[in-house]
């Protein structure tokens, strides 16, 4: 099984997409909606939930985990994957979802350790908005300026986006908030528009169609959930040991919040009815069963 991970809501958009693209595949979804959401909270607390996240998902025979948060994965996947797998979980893998966003906008394929000199494409300017934790790390510039220096990137924190989409805020109410952020990115850009805009966090795009309105006519917006798609499949082609394919189910879900309300939430932002149990039950033999069938 394959496991996606997010502290709420906003991994729903990926997993939709990894759904569509793998419908052999069976994925367990978890979301921390009781800590929900980590974009505020310090480097050492993401760290430490996301870790609990993985055993959790590890405990539910997930031998292969996509972290669908960006500030997870910007803050805490190279500690993750680097210290923390190899001394528990040596037969086990954590990708992220920073890393196909980055691909896509260098066309330099991912690796471990830095080039050997770094590959200038073309000049374009990339905006990002993201979680403050995810613009505090710097790992969408730091990572882009390694494989493509001539590509500026112009970071805009939106710290209470995420949190007013996780609550089903009404989207007059994000509009307004949306328009401050793109008129705050455009100040750093002196009224220049930018090349391409990343919605650096997998909540944002259930709003997508907020940042296009108030974004400059034209400006591509890329899709998170459909490059995360198009990467793990490409992953699994090349590591068929994680290629589970057999009896395949619809996707479980599992919450650390209330069932009740999450489903309900859950299903207006994965677009399909959804019923989440939540995740202490998974250690009881009926659901244990139910996950083995």
């Amino acid at each position: 099984m394959i496991g996606v991970f997010d502290s709420g809501f906003g991994g729903l958009t990926v997993l939709r997409a990894l759904v569509d693209a793998l419908p052999d595949r069976q994925f367990v979804y978890l979301g921390d909606h009781r800590a929900a959401t980590y974009g505020n909270r310090s480097r050492d607390e993401i760290y430490d939930l996301a870790r609990h996240a993985m055993e959790e998902l590890f405990g539910l025979d997930c031998r292969l985990i996509v972290v669908a948060c960006n500030t997870v994965a910007a803050t805490s996947l190279r500690r993750l994957q680097r210290e923390w797998l190899p001394a528990c979980h040596p037969d086990r893998r954590i990708l992220g979802v920073l890393v196909p966003m980055v691909e896509a906008i260098t066309g330099v394929p991912w690796m471990a350790d830095l080039p050997t000199r770094p590959i200038a494409g073309r000049k374009q300017t990339i905006a990002v908005f993201a979680t403050r934790q995810t613009v505090l790390s710097n790992a969408f510039p730091v990572e882009i300026g390694k494989r493509a220096p001539e590509v500026t990137v112009v970071q805009q924190a939106c710290p209470k986006l995420a949190s007013l989409i996780e609550a089903g805020a009404a989207p007059a109410d994000m509009a307004v908030l949306v328009r401050r952020y793109v008129e705050a990115m455009m100040d750093q850009l002196q009224g220049h528009a930018p090349d391409v805009v990343m919605l650096g966090c997998t909540h944002y795009p259930l709003v997508a169609d907020l940042f296009s309105a108030a974004l400059p006519r034209g400006i591509e917006i890329l899709s998170q959930p459909t490059l995360v798609a198009r990467s793990l499949t490409a992953y699994l082609a090349h590591h068929p040991e994680f290629d589970d394919c057999g009896d395949v189910r619809p996707p479980l879900f599992f919450t650390s919040g209330e069932p009740d309300i999450v489903s309900r939430l859950g299903s207006q932002f994965f677009g399909r009815p959804v019923i989440f149990r939540t995740i202490g039950q998974t250690r009881t033999p009926a659901i244990r069963e139910s996950i083995a069938i």
